[in-house]
């Protein structure tokens, strides 16, 4: 119920939450109770332990199921949203793009940072005090990493 209410606490009207995979463990009766209460526009990436059933009970929450992987543009940053962290490529074909960011579950990591990489972020509630995060929140972490690694260059 913890991180029900953290979302009540932060998500606003009009918000879409995007879910990184994992969404639920128990039963699907316990998971179903718990998710019933989520209003927003929710969109999900499917995680390993995301079963068929699992799947079919966020889809009929009206979920959106953006399958194994989605990208997401706010303003001028683009962000890959998946389960697992995924290398993404940024320079490959000699010119400076705005690099794509990488944000994800799984690791159940405590850091944010994949490797300390500053553009694989990951997303989980075990790094964010079970608390969700925020695409602002994203960026100021990844602004000031990459700043760090500049003046440490």
């Amino acid at each position: 119920m913890t991180i029900i209410n953290n979302l009540f606490s932060c998500v606003e009207e009009g918000d879409d939450l995007y879910i990184l995979g994992d969404i639920a463990m128990g039963t699907i009766e316990a998971a179903a109770k718990y998710l019933k209460m989520i209003p927003w526009q929710t969109h999900f990436i499917i995680g390993n332990h995301d079963s068929p059933k699992r799947i079919a009970l966020y889809e009929s929450l009206g979920w959106i199921n953006e399958g194994y992987a989605t990208m997401i543009q706010d303003g001028k940053w683009n962000f890959y949203l998946s389960h697992y962290p995924t290398l993404v490529a940024n320079y490959d074909d000699g010119k400076k793009h705005l690099p794509v960011i990488n944000l994800y579950g799984h690791t159940h990591q405590n850091s944010n940072f994949f490797n300390d990489n500053p553009y694989m972020y990951h997303v989980g509630v075990d790094s964010h005090n079970c608390m969700p995060v925020n695409i602002d929140q994203i960026k100021m972490h990844i602004r000031k990493k990459v700043e760090k690694e500049i003046m440490n260059g």
